[in-house]
C-alpha cells in the first residue's frame, strides 16, 4: 500500500479541475480524478466541492461505510489536523447512547457474566466481517451460498442458533466460550448480533428455517436419524425447514390437509405447504401431516415427488420462502418424529424458543433503528438547524428508546427464568409471558418503524443509502408480528395462560 502523505489545505485547493480533483473529508484527502465519472450521483456534487472540505456534504448524503469501500482513493491527510470522526472498525461497540445493551457499556447487571461479554465481543467481530457479504446476498435475493453457511458452521454458529443443548457441549464458541456454558443469554446475544446485519430475509433463509425445524429431530428423532442428519446441518452442508403452514390454515394446525397414508415400511404423503421459510433451499422438511388418528410429524427428504416453488414476499428472496407439493412421496418409518398421531407435542415443543428468538431479533432491529435515527438527527440540518433541535424529533426518539429498553429488560428477565427452568417448567410458567412479550415487542417494532420513517423522511423509502436500514425495517417488521404466532393469538394466549392460574378465591 502506498504510504499516505500530508498536505496543507492550500495544496488541496489547487486540485479543483474536473481532470484533477481532490476533496477533504474529515482530515483525509481523496483524489477523485478517476472516480468522478463513476460517481452514482453524477459529476456536479463532486465538482461543487473540488479542492474543498466536503465533510458535512458527504455525511449528509452517504453512510460512513462508503469511505471504507472506496478507501483506495485516499491519498493523504491534512497537515496538523487530527481525525474528528471515528471510523467504526469491525467488532467495535457503538458509542451512540442506547445503541448497545447497557451491560456491554460498563453498567452493572445481575445477569451477565464474563463469558457473555467475551461471546458478544467475539461474535460482533465475526458478524461485522461477514456483514457486507450478507447484505449483498440479501439485496440480490440470492440463495445463501454453501460457503457462507459453512463459514457459520465453522464457528459453530448454526448450532448456537438452536439454543443451549448437548449439540454444543464439545465445541468452543466465539470469545473462547465453552459450549457447555452456553445459556439463554448467549442465545439472545446470538440472535441480536445477527439481526444487526439488517438482512432479516437472509437470516431467515440461512438459519431461521433450521432453528425452528432441527429441534424436532434433536428431541424426537430416532438415534440413527440424528446421527446421520445433525452433523450435516450444523456444519452447513445441508439445509432444513419446518413445513406446517398450508394455504388453508396457519395457526389452526388441526385443520391441515396434507395427509400420510400408512403403508408397509412407512407412509405415502400427499399435500401442499405454503410460506415455508428456507423451503426453497431445504434438503429436509420436518412436516406436519394428518394420519389416521391425529397429527403426526415426519422428516421428509428432498426426492422425486417433492417440489418447491418460490413465494414472493416483502422479505428478500434469500429467505427461501416456498410453496411445497408432496405427490406420492414415500417416507420410511425411521423418519417418524415422536409418536404416531401425537405430532402436536412435536409441533408445540419449540414454540417458546422460536418466539424468544423472534423477540430478541425484534429488540435488536429496533435498537439499530434508534442508533440510526439518533445519528441522523444529530447530523442532518433542516432550515438551518439540526433535526435534534426540534422538540418533536426528541419526543420521537424518547418514545423509541423507552420502547426498546422496556422490551430488552423483559427479555433479560425471561432469559434468566429459562436458565433456571427445565422444559416442563418453561412450558407451564413461561408460555404466557413469552407470548405477551412477543406481542409487546412487535407492537414496539411497529411504533419504532413508524417514528423512524418520519425522522428519515424520503430516505426511509429508499433501499440503499442513508435510510436503508429504516426502509428494510419498515418493509419487513410485520414478519415477526405474524411468524411464530400472530399478535392477536399471542395476546390471547398470554391472558388465557394467566386465567388458568387465576386464584379461585380472588375477589375485589
Amino acid at each position: 500500500m502506498t504510504e499516505l502523505k500530508t498536505y496543507t489545505r492550500e495544496e488541496v485547493s489547487r486540485h479543483a479541475a474536473e481532470e484533477d480533483i481532490w476533496i477533504i473529508i474529515d482530515n483525509a484527502v481523496y483524489d477523485m480524478s478517476n472516480f468522478i465519472d463513476m460517481h452514482p450521483g453524477g459529476v456536479f456534487p463532486i465538482l461543487e466541492y473540488a479542492g474543498k472540505d466536503a465533510t458535512d456534504a458527504f455525511y449528509g448524503m452517504h453512510r460512513q461505510e462508503v469511505l471504507l469501500k472506496y478507501n483506495r482513493y485516499k491519498i493523504g491527510t491534512i497537515e496538523g489536523q487530527k481525525e474528528q470522526i471515528t471510523i467504526r472498525q469491525h467488532g467495535d461497540l457503538s458509542k451512540v447512547p442506547y445503541a448497545e445493551m447497557s451491560a456491554f457499556l460498563g453498567y452493572k447487571s445481575p445477569y451477565y457474566k464474563d463469558s457473555h461479554l467475551r461471546y458478544q465481543k467475539g461474535l460482533r467481530k465475526i458478524c461485522d466481517e461477514l456483514k457486507t457479504e450478507a447484505q449483498e446476498c440479501d439485496s440480490a435475493g440470492d440463495r445463501p451460498s454453501d460457503e457462507f453457511a459453512k463459514k457459520l458452521g465453522s464457528y459453530h454458529l448454526l448450532a448456537a442458533h438452536v439454543g443451549p443443548g448437548s449439540w454444543l457441549h464439545d465445541v468452543v464458541l466465539p470469545g473462547n466460550v465453552p459450549g457447555k456454558e452456553y445459556d439463554y443469554f448467549h442465545d439472545m446475544i446470538t440472535h441480536q448480533e445477527f439481526a444487526r446485519w439488517g438482512t432479516p430475509g437472509l437470516v431467515a433463509g440461512l438459519v431461521g428455517g433450521m432453528t425452528i425445524s432441527l429441534p424436532t429431530v434433536l428431541n424426537y428423532g430416532k438415534p440413527e436419524l440424528k446421527a446421520r442428519l445433525v452433523p450435516l446441518l450444523l456444519t452447513g452442508e445441508k439445509r432444513m425447514s419446518l413445513a406446517i403452514t398450508e394455504p388453508y390454515t396457519g395457526s389452526d394446525v388441526a385443520s391441515i390437509r396434507t395427509h400420510a397414508k400408512k403403508v408397509e415400511g412407512g407412509y405415502i404423503v400427499n399435500g401442499v405447504k405454503k410460506w415455508i421459510t428456507t423451503g426453497r433451499f431445504a434438503d429436509y422438511f420436518a412436516t406436519a401431516v394428518k394420519t389416521e388418528k391425529g397429527i403426526s410429524m415426519l422428516l421428509i427428504e428432498r426426492q422425486e415427488g417433492v417440489e418447491t416453488k418460490a413465494v414472493k414476499t416483502a422479505y428478500s428472496a434469500s429467505a427461501g420462502t416456498s410453496y411445497i407439493t408432496f405427490e406420492n412421496v414415500f417416507v420410511p418409518d425411521a423418519n417418524l418424529l415422536g409418536v404416531e398421531h401425537q405430532g402436536f407435542r412435536v409441533v408445540l415443543s419449540n414454540f417458546n424458543h422460536e418466539r424468544f428468538m423472534l423477540i430478541a431479533q425484534s429488540v435488536a432491529a429496533a435498537r439499530n433503528a434508534v442508533e440510526e435515527c439518533f445519528k441522523w438527527a444529530m447530523q442532518r440540518k433542516v432550515f438551518g438547524k439540526r433535526l435534534i433541535e426540534q422538540p418533536v424529533i426528541r419526543n420521537k426518539l424518547a418514545k423509541m428508546i423507552a420502547g426498546v429498553e422496556s422490551c430488552q429488560t423483559w427479555t433479560e428477565n425471561i432469559a434468566y427464568q429459562m436458565n433456571h427452568m427445565n422444559y416442563a417448567q418453561q412450558a407451564d410458567m413461561l408460555a404466557g409471558p413469552i407470548a405477551l412479550l412477543k406481542y409487546h415487542a412487535t407492537r414496539m417494532m411497529h411504533d419504532v418503524s413508524d417514528d423512524a420513517c418520519q425522522i428519515f423522511g424520503g430516505r426511509a423509502l429508499t433501499k440503499t443509502g442513508m435510510g436503508k436500514y429504516i426502509e428494510d425495517l419498515q418493509r419487513t417488521y410485520k414478519f415477526n408480528a405474524i411468524l411464530g404466532g400472530s399478535e392477536e393469538i399471542m395476546a390471547d394466549l398470554g391472558v388465557r395462560q394467566a386465567m388458568k392460574k387465576f386464584p379461585a378465591d380472588a375477589r375485589l
